[in-house]
């Protein structure tokens, strides 16, 4: 479900496994990035209309709550099957320019926030 030499999981494994205590595994045929608790999915799916649509260049993680109805408005973002119920937003990565990034980076930061031990949160800058 996923081609390890993508250039984008290429970037989001170097952002994710760049945080205290991270490690990877594959989980559902996609690379999932962990602590104690999953922080981030490479790629995702949702079904519409009856039929399944990939979303193989995307990061799939943990929002906070405040954030999830300005997320919804954001074309980027869609609610990954299965996970979208418990807060988790898709974001596509396909057409990122240097912001997109960053903000993929943020991203990526707060659902390691979320979802981290606490001792592994204290390490963080």
């Amino acid at each position: 479900m996923f081609d390890d030499d993508d250039p984008f999981l290429a970037r989001v494994r170097a952002m994710a496994l760049a945080f205290p205590d991270s490690n990877e595994k594959v989980s559902h045929g996609r690379p999932a990035f962990f602590t104690k608790k999953v922080f981030a999915y490479y790629g995702g799916s949702l079904k519409v209309d009856g039929e399944w649509v990939q979303h193989g260049q995307s990061l799939v993680v943990m929002v906070d709550p405040e954030e999830r109805d300005a997320v919804a408005e954001d074309p980027r973002f869609y609610m990954p099957a299965y996970l979208g119920p418990s807060g988790w937003r898709g974001f596509d990565l396909g057409d990122l320019d240097g912001d997109g990034w960053e903000e993929a980076a943020e991203l990526l930061d707060a659902s390691y926030r979320l979802t981290a031990p606490a001792r592994s949160i204290a390490r963080l800058p």
